[in-house]
Formats: C-alpha cells, sequence, structure tokens
C-alpha cells in the first residue's frame, strides 16, 4: 500500500545507496518499496514514464543486483505461530559458520539466523505455535553437538518491523 510513512522511510533509505540511481530510478524502488504489486502503469503515472519504459527501468535494476526479488510478506501470527523469540547459540570452539547453518535451516521455526559480534556466535530468529513448542524447538537445538548453551529472549510485541531485503 502506497503511503505517506513508506515513501519516507524508502526515500530516506535510498539516501545513501552507493550505487548510482537518477531520480526516476530512485522513485521508481521507492513506490515498490511501499507498494511490490504496484503496476507499471500506475508507477509511470507517478514519474512520468510509459509502463514499458518503467519495466525495462525495473529490468535494468534487476540486471544490476539492485531490485533482487519482490516477496509475500506472511504475518506469523495469522497462520497461528504467536511465539516470537530471538536465541542465542554459543559454540563449541571449533564449529564453522557452516556447519552450524547445515543444522539449524532444517528447523522450519528458524526463520533467520546471524554471526554475530559479542558473547554468542549465533543468533537465531524463531517462531512457534506457542511456548510449549518453542521450548521443544529450543532443546532440540540445544541439544546440537556444537552448542555448548543457549540464551533467549522472548518478543512480548513487535514495535516496528522494516522489510530492507525488497530492495
Amino acid at each position: 500500500m502506497l503511503t505517506r510513512s513508506n515513501l519516507a522511510w524508502a526515500s530516506r533509505l535510498l539516501d545513501d545507496v552507493p550505487v548510482e540511481l537518477d531520480q526516476i530510478d530512485r522513485r521508481i524502488i521507492q513506490l515498490l518499496m511501499a507498494d511490490g504489486r504496484a503496476s507499471y502503469g500506475t508507477i509511470g503515472a507517478e514519474v512520468n514514464l510509459s509502463a514499458p519504459a518503467v519495466k525495462r527501468r525495473i529490468d535494468r535494476l534487476r540486471d544490476r543486483g539492485v531490485i533482487s526479488g519482490f516477496t509475500v510478506r506472511v504475518d506469523p501470527a495469522a497462520t497461528g505461530w504467536t511465539t516470537e523469540a530471538y536465541v542465542e547459540l554459543f559454540c563449541n570452539r571449533s564449529t564453522s559458520g557452516a556447519e552450524v547453518l547445515r543444522r539449524v535451516e532444517t528447523y522450519p521455526e528458524v526463520v533467520e539466523a546471524f554471526t554475530v559480534t559479542g558473547d554468542a556466535d549465533t543468533l537465531l530468529h524463531v517462531f512457534a505455535a506457542d511456548m510449549q513448542h518453542f521450548e521443544r524447538v529450543l532443546s532440540q537445538v540445544s541439544a546440537e553437538p556444537f552448542v555448548a548453551r543457549t540464551r533467549s529472549v522472548l518478543v512480548l510485541s513487535p514495535l516496528l518491523r522494516r522489510d530492507f531485503l525488497s530492495m
């Protein structure tokens, strides 16, 4: 949905993009970030270009890697996955990031995994249907041979979610 707030955020975000983009490309990206389903014609009306010209520009932005794809965002709570947590993994010394990835990607509840600075080695973003489900997942992850210990933080309520990945 095109909103002033979405467009303002996208505009500020694009100010620091290292790739050379002209004002029309920037505006096209802003519009797509606000509404990834916007038609070429709708975007064209906003930037004073024809639909085919907008399509060519979007194709070029995709070819250059500026736009990496279009996604659908699913609200986990709407599908019954109401428990959200971040789990820090403290791994044994000889554990590689590739080994951690190979194991944690087998858990559908793990939606993101990061190597991080600080005491922990890895940070997992986890969704579960309820606390019992989360506890089972945490127990399974903790039992992985490379995990020395874990520390969890449950999300009470999200304050802000932004999708930077669509850019």
